[in-house]
Order: structure tokens, then C-alpha cells, then sequence
């Protein structure tokens, strides 16, 4: 292996600039390069400029690319560092917090601050590498962190370039264009099978505050909300071929760039955000994988591509999905991440497709419960108040009790592991979890006694709303839009919506009058929740709800190479 500073295998894709050449209009789109096997993504535009002299000191004794771009680190200079050892002692901080920096960004090290002193103009060796510091008086800093110089002084931040490799995402996009306040998708890949590169900016380079409490989280966003600049997919070919990028952002993506959020990509939904299953279903576009077990189960659907990125990859924190029957809270399961269904109307969910707009709300997939603490305020705002205590009661559903007979050796083990949580959780709340048996309560208080039981209540609610709302709201206008630019043909959908009289097909068959059954079934079945199964706190300033319910979707192992 060369040196650490050496740039090996430089890919220009672009001329800089916007420029006529021979008649065409030619964008600079950025560049792609790679520097001891790690792939990166630079900005057409720099970050900032004026660095001649830096170039000048760092160039000598490195070999730079044929661009003739170094890799160099700003550092920024405070009271703290006032030796090489202080030094040091922050590159290794830089090393453990940060997955884009590196020792090879050592050909040239920057001191910015008001007052740098006993630093400058000589080769010192840091980290076992002798590198150039360059000492700058500035009030105002850039952030520290990677950056490449070119030989006119201009600073580019890297985007380091991951691939895609569980397959989790539709369009990974650049860096966002303040120009024209919108993203594009990012022109950049790696070496892999079907792996588009995503690009992720340096940790450095942000720092969270009161205002920007997600600032350099590296977010994925399912592709049914609406982001500037993007097409959107809704899982479909033919849906992204037919309409432009959008020209603006759903509210709750909005509401996460505003906090400092980064966004990586859009990220895969089953088809329009229809339940899907690998092998028989998902055709327009391929499931992603489960990273757990053998990599080869389901990934639960519809925030798949949510799912399988936040589970599979530690370079993304944050993603978000959407939930109308199960739709985060079944990835989030199987994947073994945290997940969510928050309330019904807790944001408006403006440029979004809609399932079953009486169902669906926008919640978060994420490893770390801080992160989704942090998220859920911002999305959220004020509909979503936190509480200083937890609710007084334990309550669970479907979950196994010490004495249950396990089926087989897979269920015993799920229910030694659930049992186990519920200990502990019992301990540190202090309380006795006790069964609800919701069904046998409904018998009991239901409004009316002629009304039947709720299996037989919501047996067609929920696939009622969801095909008749679809239906109208989404298939129509597309299968219309679609057949005038392409002479009354009908685009290509998943079996799913068609097949074995499912979803759409489904809807079809219903009489219009239906869908209104359906609401107020869905509607009697939630007063009943709210008021027996769930209420809310007696004191509304203490803690949210009367109970803590835990449920159980029981043992469900499903491989995507099983035909159904």
C-alpha cells in the first residue's frame, strides 16, 4: 500500500462549471474519487476559498491527484490545544467520533482561531505521520473536520460514499442546494452489485444545538413523501417515470431539515405502501434485506427500505416511515430497531401519497432512543407533550404467561425472551403487569348490544379503507395521467393490488357506501379503545395515559425464497 496522503484511483465525472461546449450545456455534477479504497463524493461548488497558501505548504512532499485536489483537516485551535500532545489528542477524538476523517486527510493540518500561537509553518508528526500545520487568525471559523484543497485555495468537504449494499434505498441524493432550495439525486456510486453509493458528510462538521437539536443526523426518508427537487416513486417504475421531481417537501421531512437533519436518500416502500412479501410479491422494484438472522428473512413492509437501512447500517441514524396497519411497527420488529405507530392526526402529512388518510400518520425507525426522543419533538411539536412520570398500570396483549406451552423450541425461545423484558420492566416500574382481554371487554360495554363482536365488526374495516381511500385518491389520477401520455395504456402494478382479490381489486368489488361503514366501524372501535382499553391520565399534567400496554405479534419467521 502507498502512502496514507496518496489519492489512488481519482474519477472526474464532470468539467467544472456550467459551460457551452460545442453547442451543449454541460453541468458540473461533482466528482467521484477514491483514496485507499474508500470511495468519496465531492461538491461541485467549494465550501470556501482563499487557502492558497495552505495549498502551497500541504502540496509539497504530497502526491496529489491529477485535479491536483490534497487532503488536509481544519482543526479549530482553542485554548485547550497548545501543544502537539493537546493536538493529538483532538485527532483522536476526530478518529473515534468520525467515519469520514482519517489519517489520510494528514498531508496538511489548518489552525483556525483568534489567537493561534506556537503552531505554524514547520512539518511536525502527529498520529505517526509527519504533516504541514498551517496556522490561520480568523474570527470566524469554518467547521473542523475533512476537507480536499485545491491548487487555486479552494476548500471541498468530502462526502464519504457507502454502498447500498442490503439494498434499502431508491434514490440516494446529493448535498442540498441553497441556491435553489432543493436536493437532486446524487450522481455517485461504488463498486458492488446493484450498490448505489450513498454519500454521508463528516460528523465534524456540525455540532447540535437548542435550535438545531439533529443537526449532522444522517437521516433516510421512505419514498412516499415528497422531497424538492426529487421524483418521488411510491415503490412503483412507472410512477417515478411519469411525474417530475416535486417542487416541495412533505411537513414532516420539512420539519426534521429545519431542526439540522442531513438527509441521505429516499428509501424503499412496498408498493404504494401496500402490505408485500419477497418472492411473491414486490416485481417493479426488489425487496431489501433483513440484515438479521441469515440475511434472508422478510422484512416486513411498508417502511421496508426504512427498516433494513436503520437495521443494517451504523452510518445512518435516523429514518422515517409511515404507519397505517403495521407499517413501522412490522420492519421495526424484524429488524430488531425501535419503531413506533405515534397517534392518528399528530402532523399533517401534506405531500405524502396517503394509504388510508383515516389511518395513516408518520413516525420514526432508529437504533437509538435519543435520536428518537430528539426526532419525535421536532416532528411532533407541541401535539406531542412529554410527561414527568410514567402511567400507573401494566398492561399486556397476546403476551405469554409463565406457564404457557410454546409450540416448538422457536416459540419457546421468543417467549423466555419476552418474559424476561416484562421482568424487568415490571422492576423498574414497580407495578404487576396484568392480560387485557379486549375482545371479551368489548362484548361487555359495547354501545349497542345488537352490535356484533369485533371480530366480526373490523373483520373488513381496515382493508376497506385502505382500498376504497387508495383507489380514489392515488390509483385513478395515476392510471389517468399514465394513459394520456401513453395512448390509454394501463401501467404495470405488483400483483398485490390486483391478485387474489387484494387491495385494489378489492375495492373494486365494494359498493361506494361501504367506505362510510367502514369509517364508522373504525370510528366506534376507537371511542371504545380510548375509553376502556387505553384513556388517557386522570392528571393530564402527570403522565399521558392510564396504562403502559404491551402486545405481542407472536412468532412469525418468514424467508423472502418461500412462494406463497
Amino acid at each position: 500500500m502507498g502512502s496514507s496522503r496518496d489519492l489512488v484511483g481519482l474519477f472526474t465525472l464532470f468539467v467544472v462549471g456550467v459551460q457551452l461546449v460545442w453547442g451543449q450545456l454541460v453541468l458540473d455534477m461533482g466528482s467521484t474519487l477514491s483514496m485507499n479504497g474508500i470511495y468519496y463524493y465531492l461538491p461541485s461548488k467549494p465550501f470556501s476559498h482563499g487557502y492558497t497558501s495552505v495549498y502551497a505548504a500541504s502540496a509539497s512532499g504530497s502526491k496529489s491527484s491529477r485535479l491536483g485536489l490534497v487532503p488536509i483537516t481544519v482543526v479549530n485551535a482553542d485554548a485547550a490545544i497548545s501543544n502537539l500532545a493537546a493536538l493529538e489528542n483532538t485527532l483522536n477524538a476526530f478518529s473515534k467520533q468520525d467515519d469520514v476523517w482519517g489519517d489520510s486527510f494528514l498531508s496538511a493540518i489548518i489552525l483556525q482561531g483568534t489567537s493561534v500561537q506556537g503552531f505554524g509553518g514547520s512539518a511536525v508528526n502527529v498520529r505517526n505521520r509527519s504533516t504541514t500545520l498551517a496556522t490561520i487568525q480568523a474570527s470566524t471559523k469554518i467547521p473542523q473536520g475533512p476537507y480536499f484543497i485545491s491548487p487555486t485555495g479552494d476548500l471541498y468537504q468530502p462526502y464519504r460514499l457507502y454502498p447500498d449494499t442490503e439494498g434499502a434505498f431508491t434514490q440516494p441524493m446529493g448535498p442540498f442546494d441553497a441556491t435553489t432550495a432543493t436536493y437532486a439525486a446524487l450522481p455517485a456510486t461504488v463498486p458492488g452489485i446493484s450498490s448505489p453509493g450513498v454519500a454521508v458528510p463528516s460528523r465534524l462538521y456540525y455540532t447540535r444545538t437548542a435550535a438545531q437539536p439533529l443537526a449532522g443526523v444522517r437521516t433516510g426518508i421512505k419514498d412516499i413523501f415528497d422531497i424538492a427537487g426529487l421524483q418521488t416513486s411510491d415503490g412503483n417504475r412507472a410512477y417515478y417515470d411519469l411525474y417530475p421531481p416535486r417542487n416541495a417537501t412533505a411537513l414532516p421531512v420539512q420539519r426534521l431539515i429545519d431542526a439540522g437533519a442531513i438527509l441521505v436518500g429516499k428509501m424503499k416502500t412496498s408498493q404504494f405502501a401496500n402490505g408485500e412479501v419477497a418472492t411473491a410479491d414486490w416485481v417493479d422494484i426488489h425487496e431489501p434485506f433483513n440484515p438479521r438472522g441469515d440475511g434472508y428473512q422478510d422484512t416486513s413492509s411498508s417502511s421496508s427500505g426504512p427498516g433494513s437501512g436503520i437495521g443494517s447500517y451504523t452510518w445512518l441514524d435516523l429514518t422515517l416511515g409511515s404507519d397505517t396497519g403495521g407499517s413501522i411497527r412490522g420492519p421495526s420488529q424484524v429488524q430488531g430497531v425501535y419503531g413506533n405507530r405515534p397517534s392518528h392526526g399528530i402532523i399533517p402529512l401534506t405531500n405524502t401519497m396517503p394509504l388510508a388518510p383515516e389511518l395513516d400518520t408518520a413516525g420514526f425507525l432508529v437504533r437509538d432512543p435519543t435520536i428518537w426522543t430528539a426526532a419525535a419533538k421536532v416532528m411532533y411539536q407541541d401535539a406531542l407533550p412529554f410527561f414527568p412520570q410514567f402511567p400507573p398500570k401494566l398492561q399486556t396483549i397476546n403476551f405469554p404467561l409463565p406457564n404457557t406451552t410454546a409450540s416448538d423450541s422457536t416459540e419457546a425461545e421468543a417467549n423466555s425472551i419476552l418474559l424476561h423484558f416484562l421482568s424487568k420492566l415490571e422492576s423498574f416500574l414497580k407495578l404487576k403487569a396484568s392480560p387485557v382481554n379486549y375482545t371479551s371487554l368489548w362484548d361487555q360495554v359495547k354501545p349497542d348490544p345488537a352490535l356484533p363482536p369485533l371480530s366480526v365488526l373490523l373483520n373488513r374495516t381496515y382493508p376497506t379503507l385502505i382500498s376504497k381511500e387508495q383507489t380514489k385518491n392515488v390509483r385513478d389520477p395515476f392510471f389517468a395521467d399514465y394513459a394520456a401520455m401513453n395512448d390509454g395504456r394501463t401501467p404495470f402494478v405488483d400483483p398485490t393490488l390486483y391478485q387474489r382479490y387484494t387491495r385494489w381489486a378489492f375495492g373494486d368489488s365494494l359498493l361506494a357506501s361501504e367506505l362510510d361503514v367502514a369509517v364508522a366501524n373504525k370510528t366506534l372501535f376507537q371511542n371504545f379503545w380510548e375509553t376502556y382499553v387505553l384513556p388517557a391520565g386522570d392528571n393530564h399534567t402527570a403522565y399521558c395515559s392510564q396504562s403502559i400496554i404491551l402486545y405481542s405479534s407472536g412468532v412469525n419467521i418468514l424467508y423472502r425464497n418461500t412462494y406463497l
